[in-house]
Parts: structure tokens; sequence; C-alpha cells
């Protein structure tokens, strides 16, 4: 039988002390096998960093009017070595186009709107990370719960196939340095939320702040499924 991961721990630790009595002396007292919130994440960024591969969706709604920037993104990884291959969306010089990438090796190959094949780009030109580097265990997604200041347990919900999953939300909130690592331009403080499956897995985060430097606030919403599959990632030829 698998042994409970720190995530397992902390939800039936939560579970306990709903179950406690009126007559509890203190009923907001954790259970004292319980993790804290912050080795929660810790464990989370572990197992989104050895996973064999993943699949990533990035979206928002609230891009603000007249920034050129990542509008959404959705294709599969691989933390190790870092590699992405997928489908961006940006808003760049008026359009908004949907552009095939492939990131492997540090280098980002994608199919340029209005040309033929595949081209080396760099993403940074259109507002736009890596998107490997940004499933690398150093300064990407995973990295960034291990950043989150001020953490909270919050509810728990259900969720994934048929919501068969239980997952728990955290809160907290990451600094302007850590969220320039997704993108570039992001300045002040983010509000971050997280759903973390009772197995450890990282399902959804969820940042809230000023990317583009203007001082108007906005969310991107990043989910992850499929954990451990095995995605064959390579330069186009």
């Amino acid at each position: 039988m698998r042994a409970p991961t720190l995530a397992a721990l902390a939800a039936s630790g939560l579970m306990a002390l709903g179950g406690l009595s009126a007559c509890s002396s203190d009923d907001s007292a954790p259970a004292e096998d319980a993790p804290s919130a912050e080795e929660v994440l810790a464990e989370a960024k572990t197992t989104l960093d050895e996973t064999s591969g993943v699949q990533v969706r990035l979206a928002t709604d609230d891009l603000p009017e007249g920034v050129e920037g990542l509008l959404g993104a959705e294709g599969v990884g691989t933390p190790s070595p870092a590699a992405f291959d997928g489908v961006i969306t940006v808003r760049f010089a008026g359009f908004e186009p949907e552009v095939p990438v492939v990131g492997v090796d540090d280098v980002v190959y994608a199919q340029v709107p209005l040309t033929t094949g595949w081209s080396q780009i760099d993403p940074a030109e259109y507002g736009a990370p890596d998107p490997a580097a940004l499933l690398g265990p150093e300064g990407g997604f995973s990295s960034l719960l291990t950043s989150t200041e001020e953490v909270e347990v919050g509810e728990q919900v259900r969720g994934g196939t048929d919501n068969r999953d239980v997952l728990t939300t955290y809160t907290g909130t990451i600094s302007g340095e850590v969220a320039a690592t997704i993108i570039p331009s992001a300045e002040g403080d983010f509000d971050a939320s997280y759903s973390i499956s009772d197995d450890g897995e990282l399902r959804s985060m969820v940042l809230t702040g000023a990317f583009y430097g203007d001082g108007e606030s906005m969310t991107y919403t990043i989910d992850f499924d499929d954990y451990g599959s095995s995605p064959q990632i390579t330069a186009p030829e």
C-alpha cells in the first residue's frame, strides 16, 4: 500500500478538525501530525518537478486593453529536461494569433503567422515567456509554490474526472520579483491560490496582479493534468 503523502495527511488533519466535538477546548488547534501549508506546497513542487510529463493550460480573460502579451497556452511538457510542445496565443501588433511552438534545449521554435515552416524566436518579443522554462525546477511554475508567503489553508473542493478528487486550496502572496520569472514585466505583490490533490499534485494555480507593469491588475489561471505522461518532445525539422 502506498504511504500517505504530506498533502493526504494535511487533508485528513483538516477533516479531523471539522469533526471535533463542541466540548473541545480548542477547535482551531491543528492535528499534531499534520504537515504545515508550506510543507504541502514544497511537496507539490517536488511532485511537479519529478513527473515524467504533464499537460498544462494557461488562460486569462482580462489582459488589459492595448497591452501586448500572453493570452493563453496549452500543450504538454516535461520538467527535466525542460521542454514544451503546444500552442500559445498572444496579442501582438493588433492580432491575436494561435502559434504552434516547441521549446527544447533552451531554444523556442514557432510557426510564425504569414511564414512557412518553423523559425527560432525570442518569445520575449511577443510579451511571452519561454514555455519550456516555465516547467523547469528553477524559476518555473513550481518555484512559485516555495516562494509564496503568508500561506493559509483554504477550503476543500471536488475536482478532476467526475469530481473524484479531493483538492485543498492554499492562498498566499508572491513578490513581483518572483512573478517576473513568469512574465518579466510583472511588478508589485501578487495574490496566489493553489489547488492541490490529496496525493500531492498541483492541479491549478491562480495568479493576480500587475503582470504588465502598468498598475492594472489581471489574472492568469494555470491548470495541470495528466501527471506521469511521457511526451517525446524534440526540435522540429
